[in-house]
């Protein structure tokens, strides 16, 4: 049996229609910004695999990083023990982070830093016995599928079976261009309420909620209200930071800084899960406290896993090398241009780009969501094509590992001009 054949009998994956959705591809090896299937076909990572991979997979200096790691200390608990690579990691993240950055708490994964981020929230409230219960987030957000991330995510395809058993939030315009002020309109009645605890966001883009941007003159408009009213602020930077919106994090671009900001995806450089979350001292300060009630009672199996934490240094390592954000700026540029050669396109409705991100709202007939038919067709071409790009319903995005050869992405490009021009004959 193939591997594709023996996954049809044992795997559950993730996002996919069980019954209509198309075999795996086996993936065999990577390299670089490409995969490797089975049949030895050959794909360029678009997507940085759903974008985690900075450097290229199978990096050599993360893989050399893991493996000396896994010789010295594999796992720890990390109640009541510490080890170098998590203290390393936790110095090294608050030397790039915004300076009211003051300690680390180490996840699993993008959903639980957010979930840690709320809980910091929440319980910070409650152990100052100024207890406060609600939420403000954006419409249209995507937070990651625990419960607590499903609840301040938008109520949509991901979490509508879950929808009576999430707890309420206030959802609040996105300042996209022309929605600004009404954004910070709805944001001033929503803080009205005594009873708001924080304001969580996606900083610039919207990820999965369709690569939707915005300002960040308007942002730090909105965090200022929300420091003005004593709301805590918590910058979901799961898939902005490590250099995606151009910056090291997208609350860098900022003035007024996010309370609580938190981290996953590119952490690791895309090889390992880890997650982590960030938070100012005055946060922290409150749960210093003789009364043990005021402890902070959450913590995970692998918190600050040692193999996952030598991965990260690794991939801090790579960003300090100079070649990394040279590579940032090159796709940047190359993105700019394809925006202004492919703009006018017939079938476009819109294109927009923050950093290293460029993506492109195709015009169809249905209502544009994450389960527009659309995908497939677009899934199924580029994959013909040897191009992995994982569209957001009508929505494509390319968003590639900072490795990945100019002339890659020149034929992604190509490939995408293909698609237009085929969608005109339809």
């Amino acid at each position: 049996m193939t591997l594709q054949e023996r996954d049809q009998y044992a795997v559950w994956h993730p996002f996919t229609p069980l019954k209509t959705a198309r075999l795996p591809i086996a993936l065999v090896r990577g390299e670089g910004a490409y995969f490797y299937d089975e049949k030895g076909n050959r794909y360029i990572d678009g997507i940085a695999s759903w974008w985690v991979n900075i450097h290229g997979h199978c990096h050599p200096y993360i893989a050399k990083k893991v493996a000396e790691q896994l010789q010295t200390l594999e796992h720890a608990i990390f109640s009541g023990f510490t080890h170098e690579p998590a203290v390393q990691l936790a110095e090294r993240l608050l030397k790039r982070l915004p300076e009211n950055q003051s300690k680390i708490f180490y996840s699993d994964n993008g959903s639980t830093a957010v979930e840690v981020g709320m809980k910091m929230a929440f319980q910070y409230w409650s152990n100052i016995n100024r207890p406060k219960n609600k939420i403000i987030a954006f419409e249209n957000a995507y937070h990651g599928d625990t419960f607590g991330g499903m609840s301040v995510g938008a109520r949509n395809a991901f979490n509508l079976p879950f929808s009576k058993l999430l707890f309420d939030v206030i959802h609040i315009p996105v300042p996209v261009k022309g929605k600004e002020l009404e954004s910070l309109t709805e944001l001033k009645k929503a803080l009205q309420e005594n009873d708001i605890a924080a304001f969580i966001f996606e900083p610039l883009i919207q990820g999965a909620g369709g690569m939707v941007m915005y300002s960040e003159n308007v942002l730090d408009k909105l965090i200022a209200l929300c420091r003005e009213n004593e709301v805590i602020t918590i910058a979901d930077e799961v898939m902005t930071g490590f250099g995606r919106t151009g910056t090291f994090f997208a609350s860098d671009r900022l003035f007024n800084k996010p309370d609580i900001i938190c981290l996953s995806k590119g952490l690791t450089g895309g090889v390992m899960p880890l997650g982590a979350t960030a938070c100012s001292k005055f946060i922290y300060d409150a749960f210093l406290s003789d009364d043990k009630m005021k402890t902070f009672f959450h913590g995970h199996s692998y918190t600050a896993n040692p193999t996952a934490c030598s991965a990260a240094l690794a991939s801090m390592d790579l960003f300090d090398l100079p070649g990394a954000f040279e590579n940032i700026v090159r796709i940047e540029q190359k993105h700019s241009l394809f925006l202004k050669k492919i703009i006018g396109h017939a079938r476009i409705l819109d294109v927009r780009q923050s950093g290293t991100i460029i993506a492109f709202e195709i015009k169809t007939n249905e209502h544009t969501n994450y389960l527009n038919s659309l995908a497939e067709q677009i899934s199924d071409f580029f994959i013909s094509k040897g191009v992995i790009l994982r569209p957001l319903g009508n929505v494509v995005y390319i968003l590639p590992p900072y490795c990945i050869k100019s002339d890659d992405l020149d034929y992604i490009y190509e490939c995408v001009e293909l698609f237009l021009d085929g969608l005109l004959n339809d």
